[in-house]
């Protein structure tokens, strides 16, 4: 093969820890998580332990599409020069736009703190920004317009509940929240067909190409996800 991504997937993490103690019709009535054991123990973020790393991406990446934005005057004058997908964004060797998460090893025996603080997602210059991201179950996601044209947001899970609405003015911000765990869940824009976003919901995850899933625990497993490369 010409190019491939290279990643540490499925690999155990033998993490020392010293101490582990809106809106709108996204949310889904299934429950986000197994309930937890009479003895699940509060993992305390500042003392959990942390694990770095990179995802490569070997070869030459192929060109990314330009995207035409003439059906949209606005989106013309939102951007200066021509703009192509984000399909494979790749720096220095490293292969941005991949979401990285826990996905085995967690159980019920550990119980999170949901931070409230919402999570965004910009509209802005008739783009997804940004292109990939990470959120934790029932944690609030913003979603804003930016530019001065009207988006259609459109959200498609598998597990938790579609969603599908309009923002036609600038300025206008819509609240989701996801209660089940998911990866990805795409988002569309039914407007501008180009414009495309991944949102995995997790409680322990990482977004950039410089990975730092904070908090791992021992014994768990962590696999590695980028839209249009798979796992």
């Amino acid at each position: 093969m010409s190019h491939r991504c290279q990643a540490i997937a499925c690999a155990a993490l033998l993490a020392a820890v010293t101490a582990c103690s809106g809106s709108d019709s996204s949310k889904s009535a299934e429950p986000s998580s197994p309930r937890a054991a009479p003895d699940a123990k509060k993992v305390d973020g500042s003392t959990a332990a942390t694990i770095t790393g990179k995802v490569l991406f070997e070869g030459t990446p192929p060109v990314n599409p330009v995207i035409s934005m003439s059906s949209d005057p606005a989106c013309v004058s939102a951007t200066k020069d021509n703009i192509t997908s984000e399909r494979y964004v790749v720096d220095d060797g490293g292969l941005e736009n991949v979401f990285v998460y826990i996905k085995d090893g967690l159980g019920n025996k550990y119980l999170f703190d949901t931070p409230t603080e919402a999570v965004k997602i910009d509209q802005k210059g008739c783009h997804y920004v940004p292109h990939v991201l990470g959120i934790r179950t029932t944690q609030p996601l913003e979603i804003v317009n930016s530019d001065n044209t009207m988006h259609n947001v459109h959200g498609m899970p598998e597990t938790n509940r579609e969603f599908n609405f309009g923002q036609p003015v600038p300025g206008m911000k819509n609240a989701v929240t996801f209660t089940t765990p998911e990866v990805l869940i795409p988002f569309k824009c039914d407007v501008h067909s180009w414009m495309a976003a991944y949102v995995g919901v997790m409680e322990f995850f990482a977004t950039k190409r410089q990975l730092d899933p904070s908090g791992l625990l021992t014994n768990t497993f962590y696999e590695t996800y980028a839209p249009k490369l798979g796992r």
